[in-house]
């Protein structure tokens, strides 16, 4: 029985799919299979049933997974001891993000990292918040800045860096340009242009609308703020963006505050709160961290 066995096996469990688990593991499809099916030849039992769409564990499979995790997180803090005595840096850590936020110059911070770990490798990756909640709690993500709604995901650790209220904005000749802001009952009726669900400013409305009594009728859905505005620009409704995405279209839309209630967005820097984590992705933290609050 081999490390990587094991490693194949639980990547096929989480992801379901052969296919996505050897995209993931940055393997031949056909290894991971043969790989799989030489552990269940020494172990004397199929371990996933492949009769489905989608892999599933036999009643074997449930049994050994957790035995294989064990061994894997074993190994992982054998070498994170190591890295620990010897002070050394180096590894792979990924960072996700929602958008690539200008305010906080994520760039430089990454710039001046590199500069200080040159050993460390870094990916980012542009997800939508849910996708990449479910990222960092699988420890496929190191660190990721999120839009959270009122409370955040389950199994975080978060740090507020942006907080904003939350604006509609509208064409000229809209029925709504004329007013200073705006209240969500009044926004009851009109055509919506939002991000989609999974997002935290989608969370954000629907949770404020469901307290209020207040149904949306959001009439498009789009991955980001400026797509948003571009729509409403064109007078298909009213979009729904965070201050900074609002003010940018100023000269061509019309902006209202959404008040009573006051509606606010938040990004936030997120970490796993359990696991083990690398010395490089605890150091990427601290120093995304250190960032100054916008």
């Amino acid at each position: 029985m081999e490390l990587r066995q094991l490693e194949y096996f639980v990547a096929v469990t989480e992801e379901a799919s052969f296919t996505k688990a050897a995209a993931r593991l940055h393997v031949a499809q056909p290894g991971v299979s043969a790989q799989i099916r030489q552990l269940e030849r020494e172990l004397g039992q199929p371990l996933l049933d492949r009769s489905g769409r989608t892999v599933r564990l036999t009643e074997v499979g449930a049994a050994v997974l957790p035995y294989a995790r064990a061994a894997l997180a074993a190994v992982e803090g054998a070498r994170l001891s190591v890295d620990e005595l010897t002070g050394l840096l180096r590894g792979h850590v990924t960072i996700g993000t929602i958008d690539w936020i200008r305010s906080l110059e994520l760039p430089a911070m990454l710039a001046a990292f590199h500069r200080d770990h040159p050993n460390v490798e870094i990916t980012v990756t542009q997800e939508d918040t849910a996708t990449l909640a479910a990222g960092l709690r699988a420890g496929r993500i190191d660190l990721a800045f999120l839009s959270l709604a009122s409370e955040p995901p389950e199994g975080l650790r978060t740090q507020v860096v942006i907080e904003q209220d939350v604006y509609a904005a509208v064409a000229p000749g809209h029925e709504l340009a004329g007013r200073p802001t705006i209240t969500l009952a009044a926004l009851a009726g009109h055509d919506l242009v939002s991000l989609p669900r999974g997002t935290g400013l989608r969370a954000v409305l629907e949770e404020a609308c469901a307290d209020a009594g207040v149904r949306p009728r959001v009439a498009f859905e789009a991955a980001e703020p400026p797509v948003l505005a571009q729509l409403a620009a064109h007078g298909l409704g009213v979009a729904i963006l965070p201050e900074s995405a609002a003010r940018a279209y100023a000269d061509e839309l019309r902006l209202m505050p959404i008040v009573r209630p006051r509606l606010s967005g938040r990004i936030a820097l997120a970490w796993r709160a359990e696991g083990p984590r690398s010395p490089a992705a605890r150091a990427l933290i601290d120093r995304a961290r250190a960032l100054p609050p916008v």
